[in-house]
């Protein structure tokens, strides 16, 4: 792959499915497993070293996203992979650290999701938003803020919408690997 770091460590190496596209510029760290059509773009850094990171089919990770996941603190406490389901969007430059996104779920631009954290199905953290250790987003909901809170519910066409970004990504993922593989 072209400028496309991987790392394997503690005895875990990333696993890409084929259909992926990873753009150059990636950083893949540890035991990150990235699912069919998924597409992880410029920049990206996915360091799955004290846990593992999981991406679900045809979810999309925005330009410049950090990805990590939370060591497992013994009787204290349990750590947190991060585990991103299908058809999840994460916009640019987010930061995503030991949460579960459910399918369908969106991380707007430059918003933060911290441990422990939860979106449920079709919910949403608007761009810039910091969702604090612990917060479930329920199915549906938006919330926005830092801290953020909930602001609203989603109606059916605004989720469908965020389900059309998805499918975007999917087609546009395959015209930039055609472009990566052409440039060589």
């Amino acid at each position: 792959m072209n400028d496309v770091t991987i790392i394997p460590i503690h005895g875990k190496e990333p696993q890409i499915h084929p259909t992926a596209f990873i753009a150059p510029g990636t950083r893949l760290i540890g035991d990150v497993r990235i699912g069919e059509g998924a597409s992880i773009w410029y920049n990206c850094v996915l360091r799955a070293d004290v846990n593992y990171i999981e991406v679900g089919a045809r979810a999309n990770i925005q330009d410049g996203t950090v990805v990590h996941c939370d060591a497992d603190h013994g009787e204290a406490r349990p750590g947190w992979p991060t585990i991103i389901g299908e058809d999840v969007l994460i916009g640019h430059m987010a930061m995503v650290h030991g949460v579960k996104l459910h399918d369908k779920s969106f991380v707007g631009l430059g918003a933060i999701v911290m441990d422990g954290c939860e979106i449920e199905s079709g919910g949403m953290i608007a761009a810039g938003g910091m969702l604090t250790p612990g917060k479930i987003i329920k199915a549906g909901e938006m919330w926005g803020g830092r801290p953020a809170k909930k602001m609203r519910d989603l109606t059916p066409e605004q989720q469908a919408m965020n389900a059309m970004g998805s499918a975007h990504y999917v087609e546009n993922a395959k015209a930039h690997k055609a472009a990566v593989d052409a440039a060589g």
